[in-house]
């Protein structure tokens, strides 16, 4: 803030009016005829100002920038005239924060921001946070619909350097040749994996691709004079985003019902086809389904809503089933997004960062994501032209270092894998869903509900003990209450796979010992887990032994994971908030 107010005053000296009364770091600066002049003179010095209009830039400095970067700058306005001084202006500048917003409370005052004062510090600090995490360095994290993969080192490493970190995202295109080949390359490459014409990599999530999806699909109806089709027919096995996305882009969601497999009941979809048939603008279906099976009659949907003068989305969250085998852009698909951060490697939860690109078939590819940088398009969904550019560089490498015959292989794996885990854990487990084959896809769904009516063991006290037995749960209660969704990935050994299905067929029989009466339910490990470390020293009165509650399976005292936090009641934490900002009455 203080370089940003001496800049301001230097200029005002150079004879440019500088607007902006008040500010942080961000000015804007009025500069007339000049304002070609000043951007060719800053460009020759590998300076970028921003474009505001033809009589006034924007300059914004932070926390690198340095008094030699502000003489530069006032070089680049002073077009001949001689150059503030700058050890003056640095005595007199006066603050540009007014007095009303100035901070006047503490800041940073928990101790994590004051106790670290060395790298040995910091580092054991991040290491006692990692201990607690049961992340992918540990275990299989089996989250069904999530795809939590290997998200490799090689593909990583690019995204450190700065010649993609540090490019800002409206440089002038002939600074960013490089990125324009990279994000060519992966258009193209998307292109051959989807069976689509075109891409925009602009969308920063699967939810945001998707409403990308659906405002293209409304464009092209309106383009062709039928802009009062807004019924999007959505199967009940579909991802919550999926209504949520078809309300945001103006439609009316029509739920189509699955049969006893899980499949899409085509007979429902063709009444509502008909029913809807002037209004209908879309079908938005998961291909596989959500519930972890291949729609056998996708080919004959597409066909059905294409009949009916819709354009078929086919959600691309379950791409990682199809990737060289099958591709939604050849089998009857109009457009899908993709989820980069899952199906192509670049890590997937956090909050992000994530890339949730669209593929659409040729007639609706002038209705991509448009921008100010880009030629055409509709109206931009992201506030940069290619979204999250800088971590595409883990997509491209993956892509590149598979190739063809490594991403076919890797669908193969992925849904070999998930069948061999449904094949040993259906003697013990009710598997709810597969095809007519038997098969599941690259996920499946066991059924816990059978399990609780007799026992009343939930799917949460399963989740919960699984913590002990060293694994993340898999994904609970979605897309059916009362189940696990289970996904292995192609990262997964088969080791590992064993691994877990030896825990979750061990948990099994703690559930058989309720069967039969040998313990009540709340008495059970699987009622109280996780277990801690401190639960080993505390007063032991359970039925059950420490070591049943900590190492229910030989193999976990060579590697055993400790829960930082014993159970926690999800749901009452999640109606019952607790605040921790100071009372009201700190502010009087």
């Amino acid at each position: 803030h203080r370089l940003t107010a001496i800049l301001a005053e230097g200029l005002r000296q150079l004879h440019h009016a500088v607007p902006t009364a008040s500010f942080f770091d961000t000015i804007t600066v009025h500069t007339g005829g000049h304002t070609q002049d000043i951007h060719a003179a800053a460009r020759s010095q590998s300076v970028n100002l921003r474009l505001i209009d033809d009589g006034s830039v924007g300059v914004a400095l932070d926390e690198t920038s340095t008094r030699a970067d502000v003489e530069a700058l006032w070089s680049i306005f002073a077009v001949g005239k001689p150059l503030p001084a700058f050890a003056a202006l640095e005595a007199s500048a006066e603050e540009k924060i007014p007095a009303a917003l100035a901070r006047s409370s503490a800041y940073l005052t928990h101790p994590v921001f004051n106790s670290h004062h060395s790298e040995t510090q910091m580092l054991r600090y991040l290491r006692a946070l990692a201990d607690k995490d049961l992340a992918l360095d540990r275990s299989m994290i089996p989250l069904g619909s999530c795809t939590m993969k290997l998200n490799a080192t090689t593909e990583m490493i690019p995204v450190t350097w700065p010649e993609f970190g540090s490019l800002h995202p409206f440089a002038p295109l002939n600074q960013a040749q490089g990125y324009q080949q990279l994000v060519a390359d992966l258009e193209q490459m998307l292109c051959v994996c989807t069976g689509y014409d075109a891409v925009s990599l602009q969308p920063n999530a699967g939810s945001q691709g998707e409403y990308a999806g659906l405002l293209a699909i409304r464009a092209y109806h309106q383009s062709c004079g039928e802009g009062q089709r807004n019924i999007c027919l959505i199967p009940s096995s579909a991802h919550g985003t999926n209504p949520a996305t078809a309300h945001m882009a103006g439609m009316q969601v029509v739920v189509v019902q699955c049969d006893e497999q899980g499949n899409v009941n085509v007979a429902d979809l063709r009444a509502k086809a008909d029913q809807h048939a002037k209004d209908l603008a879309a079908l938005m279906i998961t291909y596989p389904s959500t519930h972890g099976v291949f729609e056998e009659a996708i080919g004959e949907i597409c066909e059905i809503v294409h009949a009916h003068g819709g354009q078929v989305y086919i959600d691309g969250a379950n791409m990682n089933a199809m990737v060289g085998l099958c591709a939604p852009g050849t089998f009857g698909g109009d457009v899908s997004h993709l989820n980069l951060h899952k199906t192509f490697c670049i890590p997937h939860g956090g909050g992000g960062p994530g890339v949730g690109p669209i593929g659409v078939k040729a007639h609706l590819a002038p209705f991509l994501p448009g921008h100010r940088m880009l030629e055409n398009g509709i109206a931009p969904v992201s506030a940069a032209p290619w979204g999250s550019a800088s971590i595409l560089p883990i997509t491209w490498a993956y892509i590149t270092l598979m190739g063809a015959q490594g991403l076919r292989q890797a669908s193969q794996v992925a849904i070999l894998n998930a069948n061999y885990i449904m094949h040993r854990l259906a003697p013990h487990y009710p598997v709810l869903y597969s095809g007519s084959d038997g098969l599941v896809a690259h996920e499946g769904i066991i059924d816990l509900r059978p399990l609780k009516d007799k026992t009343g063991i939930t799917v949460e006290d399963v989740a919960k003990r699984l913590i002990d037995y060293g694994f993340h749960a898999p994904t609970m209660s979605f897309p059916v209450a009362g189940t696990l969704m289970i996904e292995p990935t192609e990262s997964e050994s088969k080791q590992e796979l064993d691994r877990f299905c030896d825990a979750m067929i061990a948990i099994r029989e703690e559930i058989r010992a309720v069967e039969n009466g040998d313990i009540k339910a709340e008495q059970t490990a699987l009622r109280h887990a996780p277990h801690t470390s401190q639960d080993l020293t505390d007063e032991w009165s359970r039925v059950y032994s420490r070591e049943q509650a900590v190492f229910p399976l030989k193999s976990l005292r060579q590697d055993k994971y400790w829960p930082p936090v014993g159970r926690i009641d999800n749901v009452y934490g999640d109606r019952n908030l607790v605040c921790s900002c100071p009372p009201m009455s700190d502010y009087e």
